[in-house]
């Protein structure tokens, strides 16, 4: 699969599945990430140290699984976006953000790249392009790329409806922890008005034909937010499969021993 075909999947009313990256490194790995039941996977660069070089590395080897590869950029800042995509990425999640300006930026630089200042600010604003040739050729040169635009706090949800109608973008991810805290219960997702400020996220980017990733960490909580519309399924952490599966086969072998 590559950002073209997912998307594709998702706009037609499919589900792709992810995962986050967030402690692994080493590019060496990532083989075992095929046939694992992963369409993609975000690697995390907002809370998780790499330098650019790394980045470039560990996109590289991920171009050749077929498992699409999305950056989780530290700010929604065209800057970042650019790096990730110039890296490698095949898209972008711009966490945190608020106003319509910071979306504009984020769709503008993943779409139109490398098409900056007043010629990318018009094609957001009005539509208009260059030409139609330059057009052509910037659509066919970010064809894979993904745009995900981070709403994690109340002030972006106020703000979603006008924020959703800036075009291009793919996807909408809730931070759980973060939205959680903005709401003044941090952690407590099973609180009413946690499961209903996420449940008008996903129907109102819905209406718009926007798939919504919601992050959570156990299957029971990832399979509720399917059964509630969440299409753009992101599951767990590298940290938390490497754990949980020692957990259990360790825990299954001392079981054992102690029963001999």
């Amino acid at each position: 699969m590559n950002g073209a075909e997912l998307k594709a999947t998702l706009q037609s009313g499919g589900r792709v599945f992810g995962t986050m990256i967030s402690i692994g490194r080493n590019p060496r790995w990532i083989p075992i990430l095929t046939g694992v039941g992963l369409d993609y996977i975000i690697i995390d660069t907002e809370h998780n140290p790499r330098s650019r070089g790394e980045l470039g590395d560990y996109l590289t080897m991920c171009n050749t699984t077929g498992v699409v590869p999305i950056v989780r950029i530290p700010i929604p800042d065209s800057h970042y976006v650019t790096m990730a995509l110039d890296a490698g990425a095949q898209g972008v999640l711009a966490p945190y953000c608020e106003t319509v300006d910071e979306v504009k930026e984020v769709v503008a630089a993943t779409k139109w790249r490398p098409l900056k200042g007043e010629a990318v600010r018009k094609i957001i604003e009005t539509g208009e392009h260059v030409s139609d040739a330059t057009k052509a050729y910037l659509e066919d040169r970010n064809r894979n790329s993904i745009a995900i635009i981070g709403i994690e706090s109340v002030a972006a949800v106020n703000a979603l409806d006008k924020m959703l109608e800036v075009p291009g973008i793919d996807g909408i991810f809730v931070g759980p922890n973060d939205m959680s805290i903005s709401l003044g219960f941090p952690d407590q997702y099973d609180r009413e008005e946690y499961k209903s400020t996420v449940k008008h996220i996903i129907d109102t980017a819905g209406k718009k034909g926007i798939p919504v990733l919601v992050h959570h960490q156990t299957p029971e909580l990832s399979s509720y937010w399917i059964s509630q519309g969440a299409r753009f399924v992101l599951h767990g952490t590298d940290r938390r499969a490497m754990t949980e599966g020692f957990k259990a086969d360790f825990g299954t072998l001392r079981d054992f021993a102690n029963d001999l």
